[in-house]
C-alpha cells in the first residue's frame, strides 16, 4: 500500500483566497484570509451596515410643511432618530415655520399699533374732539377749518361746485394747504368761479403776464379751467344746473362711508370713474377718476370722514336735514 501523497506546508502569511467546491454542490466557500485582508474586509462590512442619514435642509422642511417633520418622526426605531444632524434639521424647519407665521402676525400687529397711535393722536386737540388722521394738532388753522367746516359737507351751489372741481384738479400741482393759502387769489383771478363769467374770458387774457405772475398754476391747468367753465355752461343749459347734473350720479343723496382707518379710504371708486368718463366725453379736462373722487369728498357727494371723527356724524345730520 502506497503512502499518502506528501503535502507541502504553506506558511499562514502566504495563504490565498480560493474557491472550493463544498459538500452542498455548487455553493462556494472561502478559505481563511490573511490577517491584513481580514481586517480590511471587516471594516468594509461595518461601513455597509452603518445607516445613511441624508440631511434635511430647512428649505425642504418649509416646502413640505409639518407633514415632512411627521414622516421623519415616525422612523423612531431607526438610528437616524439619534443623529444630531437630523434633529437639528427638523428643529430648524420648525423654527422656520414659526418664523414665517410670526412675521405675518408681527406686521399685522405693527399696522394695528400704528392705526391706534393715529387714533390717539386725534385726541390731542385742545377742544378734545377727534378728527380724521390727516388733520393733526400741528396742522395749519386754515387746514383744520377746511376739515371742520367744508370737507364732506354737501354742496348744491353751481359756483361752489365748479370752484371745488377746479381746486381738486389743481391737486396735481399743489397740496391742499397751498391751495387753501391761495384760495382768495384763485377767486379773484377766476371771478369767484362763476362759470358764465369765466367762459367769456379768452385764453390770451387768462395767460396774460398780470395773471401769470401770480404763479398759481401751469398754463395747461389755467386753460383747463377755462375749457371746463365752457362745458359747465352747456350742462346748465341741458340739465338746468350743474348741481342737478352732478348729484344725479349719486341719486341726489351722499354716500355714507363707514371707514375706521385711513388705509380703508380709497383714492377712487367705480362711481368716480363713471363721472370722469362722462365729463371727458363732454369735453372736460383734468378730470381723472382720482381728481373726481377728491371733488366728491370735498363737495359732500361722499362722506369719507372716519367714524371716530366728530364730523362724520355732523355731515350725516346735514345730509338728513338738507342744510
Amino acid at each position: 500500500m502506497s503512502a499518502p501523497p506528501r503535502v507541502r506546508s504553506v506558511d499562514s502569511s502566504d495563504r490565498e483566497f480560493r474557491s472550493v467546491l463544498g459538500p452542498a454542490g455548487n455553493k462556494l466557500q472561502q478559505k481563511p484570509l490573511s490577517k491584513p485582508e481580514a481586517d480590511k474586509t471587516k471594516n468594509l462590512t461595518f461601513t455597509k451596515k452603518m445607516p445613511q442619514c441624508s440631511p434635511l435642509s430647512p428649505s425642504i422642511l418649509r416646502r413640505n410643511g409639518i407633514s415632512m417633520t411627521a414622516s421623519y418622526s415616525s422612523d423612531a426605531s431607526s438610528s437616524c432618530e439619534s443623529s444630531p444632524l437630523s434633529v437639528a434639521s427638523t428643529s430648524s424647519g420648525k423654527r422656520a415655520l414659526r418664523r414665517s407665521g410670526s412675521l405675518s402676525s408681527s406686521s399685522s400687529l405693527r399696522r394695528n399699533l400704528t392705526e391706534e397711535r393715529d387714533e390717539k393722536a386725534s385726541d390731542c386737540f385742545s377742544d378734545g374732539r377727534k378728527r380724521c388722521a390727516w388733520i393733526t394738532p400741528k396742522s395749519d388753522q386754515c387746514y383744520i377749518a377746511f376739515h371742520d367746516e367744508e370737507w364732506g359737507v354737501p354742496v348744491h351751489d353751481d359756483k361752489r361746485l365748479f370752484e371745488l372741481l377746479s381746486l381738486s384738479g389743481a391737486l396735481a400741482e399743489l397740496s391742499w394747504k397751498d391751495i387753501l393759502s391761495k384760495r382768495q387769489l384763485f377767486r379773484e383771478v377766476f371771478m369767484d368761479f362763476d362759470p358764465v363769467a369765466i367762459s367769456e374770458l379768452t385764453n390770451k387774457k387768462i395767460t396774460s403776464s398780470e395773471i401769470a405772475t401770480t404763479t398759481l398754476l401751469s398754463e395747461q391747468k389755467l386753460r383747463s379751467i377755462l375749457e371746463n367753465a365752457n362745458q359747465v355752461c352747456k350742462i346748465i343749459v341741458e340739465f338746468g344746473s350743474f348741481d342737478k347734473y352732478i348729484w344725479n350720479f349719486v341719486n341726489q343723496k351722499p354716500t355714507q362711508s363707514q371707514f375706521r382707518y385711513p388705509r380703508q379710504v380709497p383714492v377712487k371708486t367705480s362711481k368716480a370713474e363713471l363721472i370722469s368718463k362722462d365729463l371727458v366725453r363732454r369735453g372736460f379736462r383734468s378730470v381723472s377718476p382720482t381728481v373726481i373722487y377728491s371733488f366728491m369728498q370735498t363737495a359732500g357727494l361722499t362722506n369719507d370722514h372716519l367714524t371716530c371723527c366728530f364730523r362724520h356724524h355732523d355731515c350725516m345730520t346735514k345730509d338728513e336735514t338738507g342744510n
